[in-house]
């Protein structure tokens, strides 16, 4: 019989304990966390089910693209919890979030749950009291046009991440992979580092006067010379080729020309030209434009301004803040006009409300802007002792945008400037057309006289490159046609171009919604794939492409060249999109791009026909004649002709260099350098072996050799008797090896040579013989343990230096304290705790106990890179996100995140289930 409770499941936890807050007692809502079911990786697909339609991608493409859903092992006691809510309720509201990914959680919902109570679909884009009754008062019946889009997109993923992954696996190297989305983002870093790559770098010069009117100093930019405009960087395209006619200043005319003009005492102000400068607000947030600004002014990147939010959201803070909109409620604007007109003044409102028109088609983003929750909107001080560090700046940042955003233009005016600057000098080798020189310098300023918006707000840039006049007020001297006035100086400056900047997090998201590829909600999936696939490194806040990227960048484009063109990728989403708004049938277009139609080939006529890939060809790049850079499975290296034409010289490519870094020249000097081999330390006087530093693969380390023996000869016969083989060269130089010698070289192996890794602080070239014999001892014994006697050793591992007590382990602070520690120190450690104190020092951070647990939070350095944990819940740090930057309030957010996501999917075999079949929704 069902209960009297009525059930709202929503997708995190942290939003259901917000939402229980509103409804009361008569509601029970419950998590998800997030999807409780998948494809099923095909080899965990029933035995019976892997030789079928089935076995390739857990999708039967023969039968309408039917997917094989599973509930993970990580959620089935989650959806056993909910199934047991269910009982208990008389009506059940699917509350996730209203969005592709949203209403397919819902969807999956009903077909694991299958509830026997009326079902009602609940969505809101802001978690406030007034949100949520109004959500609940206005329900509907799920929208299977969304669920179908969402679910096209996940069967589109599956298909094409196994049917291309596989091809880079033999042809470029194995764990890589291959996406519709990661594999444009990844061809725009390459392309960009490709043009880095071919640029060439031009020299200009050019000159600055420093101008005096009445005691005002400014100072104007050479622009022209006899009519003639003076070039500038703008002027020469990436291959250093001049653009135009511009005169082209070096070094020594510049400077001549500096010094001719220096002489001209005055100077006469040719024309001034002023207007009006009115600049408007830029548009409240979308999750596109407010990753880009985070990652400007507060440096986050996609994913943790994406995690900040995600808090906010929940804790009813923010709106919804996956968004293509742009647009504000009615309620919204009112707020933002009080707001601005309290703190601002009346004056900075204009008189009609602003409106922005969304770019958005889809019916995915029926959401309003990102902006403050509520009616009213909470200022940032008035949140101080609500949110703390990163949620608070990321508030305070949404604040700001929203509130501006309803403000009035900035005012005010710009002024131009050309000044003449005439001399009688020549100047050798410069030509110019009339004798003399005349020069013209340009200045210009703006001034604002009505700052409006701008008190509140104001929107950053990501171009390194530009020159952003309305970035700050400069102001010029009142001047009139014909005014003579004071040259102070003339400074000549050289310059060089400068290569097309490399894509930040805010660029590539600007340019991939620019494009059209992946929606909000993927932005920082999309980034923190290609950086954790090893294609793209974070160097400060530049998108650094490593060298396996050009690899399978060039793989697709030969090979799979629709699949990387950035149109094909946003027509794909325009696609998508048709589907969500149920203009276009799921199963035919998954059809038409998988096994293809008149309009295209079809991916699996793609594959079928790939023909002959050259792994060598694809892995090579040729940097000169003779010198070529080859990604091989251990990394890049560079190649060049040797004396011996069957093995060419060898040089790996140093991690720290950069592709656009490594020029001809670089790969020259890395290819010329002499090559350090074994160095033989010394010989070790208890054995009698030599001991040799070499470079491996893992890192320098010492090692120990046994030297070849001389040859005996016999004085009788003349015979070199080599006793390492136990075999005699007769002095005709006939070799023969007795039987019994060749018996015993069978039984007795040669003993194994110790080896040994050196300290991060030591260098293989100037170890010595002391030092490596130390480290060949190890592990070194300390003492034995007063109660139990038993040994303790320190020693290095695989995870750094420790010591070893029987089973008992504990972490040592350096390597040098291999060495140093004695067995009172030893002692001490052993008596902390093994997770307590003893951690404190290795420790990167210390922070104040977790709301949650109650526990000290730490951040520390672990095998997988820096993470967070307080004792009980560990959270990695996302890669390209500063240690550093993590505060007390990140970590909390991390732990939190960790902990809605639940337990790690064991690797077992899911429990077998028929395939899924679509079913609407009754209400």
């Amino acid at each position: 019989m069902p209960g009297t409770k009525k059930l709202v499941i929503v997708e995190s936890p942290a939003k259901a304990k917000t939402i229980a807050q509103y409804l009361g007692d008569g509601y029970e809502v419950q998590a998800s966390v997030g999807h409780i079911r998948d494809l099923i990786e095909p080899k965990n697909l029933p035995a019976e089910l892997k030789k079928g339609a089935l076995g390739k991608f857990s999708v039967d493409v023969d039968n309408g693209f039917q997917p094989y859903y599973v509930v993970s092992d990580a959620k089935k006691k989650t959806v056993a919890e909910l199934k047991r809510a269910l009982k208990n309720a008389d009506e059940l509201y699917l509350a996730t979030d209203e969005d592709r990914e949203g209403e397919a959680i819902a969807w999956h919902l009903l077909q694991v749950l299958q509830p026997k109570v009326p079902v009602k679909r609940m969505v809101f884009h802001e978690i406030t009291k007034e949100a949520i009754q109004r959500a609940k008062d206005a329900t509907r019946e799920l929208d299977n046009a969304l669920v179908d889009a969402q679910e096209t997109r996940r069967i589109l993923d599956r298909l094409y991440g196994y049917e291309v992954s596989p091809v880079l696996w033999r042809k470029v190297g194995p764990g890589l992979s291959a996406g519709r989305v990661q594999s444009a983002a990844t061809r725009l870093v390459v392309d960009r580092e490709r043009e880095r790559l071919a640029f060439v770098s031009v020299n200009y010069w050019d000159l600055t006067g420093t101008f005096d009117k009445d005691g005002d100093r400014f100072d104007a930019r050479l622009a022209r010379l006899h009519g003639t405009r003076v070039a500038s960087g703008r002027d020469f395209d990436d291959r250093g080729a001049a653009k135009s006619d511009a005169v082209l200043l070096d070094e020594a005319s510049s400077m001549a020309l500096a010094d001719a003009l220096k002489r001209a005492e005055r100077a006469v102000v040719r024309s001034v030209d002023s207007k009006p400068y009115t600049r408007r607000p830029a548009a409240p947030f979308t999750t596109s434009t407010l990753q880009q600004e985070a990652a400007r002014k507060l440096r986050f990147s996609a994913r943790q301004t994406m995690s900040v939010a995600q808090s906010l959201y929940e804790n009813g803070h923010i709106t919804y803040m996956r968004t293509d909109s742009s647009s504000l409620s009615e309620q919204a604007i009112a707020a933002a006009r009080t707001q601005a007109a309290a703190l601002y003044g009346a004056d900075s409102v204009p008189a009609k409300p602003r409106t922005y028109a969304g770019k958005s088609k889809n019916a995915q983003e029926a959401h309003e802007a990102i902006r403050p929750a509520g009616d009213t909107f909470r200022t940032p001080s008035e949140m101080q002792n609500v949110l703390r560090g990163n949620d608070l700046r990321l508030y305070d940042l949404i604040w700001k945008r929203t509130v501006a955003s309803q403000m009035a233009d900035a005012k005010g005016s710009t002024a131009s400037v050309v000044i003449g600057v005439t001399s009688d000098a020549s100047i050798p080798g410069l030509d110019l057309t009339a004798d003399g020189i005349d020069a013209e310098f340009t200045a210009s300023g703006t001034v604002i006289t009505f700052r409006g918006f701008l008190s509140a707000y104001e929107e950053g840039t990501d171009d390194e490159r530009s020159d952003n006049a309305d970035s700050a007020e400069t102001r010029l001297p009142v001047v009139a046609e014909g005014d003579s006035i004071g040259v102070d100086g003339i400074v000549a400056k050289g310059h060089d171009t400068l290569p097309p900047p490399r894509y930040t997090e805010a660029s590539l998201v600007k340019t991939l919604e620019e494009l059209g590829i992946g929606r909000p909600s993927t932005y920082a999936a999309i980034i923190s794939t290609i950086v954790d696939r090893g294609y793209v490194t974070p160097r400060g806040s530049s998108l650094v492409p490593n060298w396996i990227a050009f690899s399978v960048v060039r793989l697709l484009e030969e090979h799979f060249r629709d699949l990387v063109q950035y149109d094909f990728t946003a027509e794909m989403e325009d696609d998508l999109d048709r589907i969500a708004d149920g203009q276009q049938d799921r199963t035919d277009w998954l059809s038409g791009f998988y096994f293809g139609n008149d309009d295209q080939r079809g991916l699996r006529g793609v594959i079928d026909n790939l023909g002959d890939i050259d792994a060598r060809e694809i892995n090579s790049i040729e940097l000169a004649p003779g010198l070529t850079l080859r990604i091989g499975r251990y990394g890049p290296y560079i190649e060049a002709p040797s004396d011996d034409p069957e093995h060419p010289r060898r040089v790996n490519v140093p991690q720290d260099i950069a592709p656009d870094e490594l020029t001809a020249e670089k790969a020259r000097e890395l290819i010329e350098a002499p090559v350090v081999g074994d160095r033989v330390v010394g010989v070790n006087p208890e054995t009698g072996k030599e001991v040799i530093a070499k470079d491996g693969r893992f890192g320098p380390y010492v090692t120990e050799r046994t030297p070849e023996p001389e040859a005996e000869v016999d004085a009788r016969t003349g015979e070199v008797l080599d006793t390492a083989k136990g075999a005699v060269t007769s002095a005709a130089g006939s070799t023969k090896t007795p039987a019994k010698a060749t018996a015993a070289n069978k039984k007795a192996a040669p003993p194994k040579e110790r080896t040994a890794s050196l300290f991060k602080s030591m260098d293989p070239q100037t170890i010595d013989l002391e030092t490596a014999l130390q480290l060949l001892s190890l592990p070194r014994a300390v003492g034995a343990d007063p109660e139990s006697g038993e040994p303790i050793l320190a020693q290095n591992g695989r995870y750094g230096p420790y010591l070893k007590k029987g089973t008992d382990t504990r972490t040592l602070p350096s390597e040098d304290a291999i060495f140093d520690i004695d067995l009172p120190g030893a002692l001490e450690l052993f008596a902390q705790p093994k997770y307590g104190a003893r951690r404190a020092s290795s420790a990167l951070k210390e922070f104040e106990a977790d709301p949650t647990s109650g526990k000290p939070i730490k951040v520390k350095d672990g095998r997988f890179g820096p993470y967070v944990t307080d004792g009980e819940t560990n959270a990695t740090i996302p890669r390209g996100e500063d240690v550093e930057s993590v505060d007390f309030d990140r970590a909390v957010q991390l732990l939190a995140d960790k902990r809605a996501k639940g337990p790690a999917k064991p690797k077992r075999a899911s429990a077998k289930k028929a395939p899924a079949k679509r079913s609407s929704t009754k209400s």
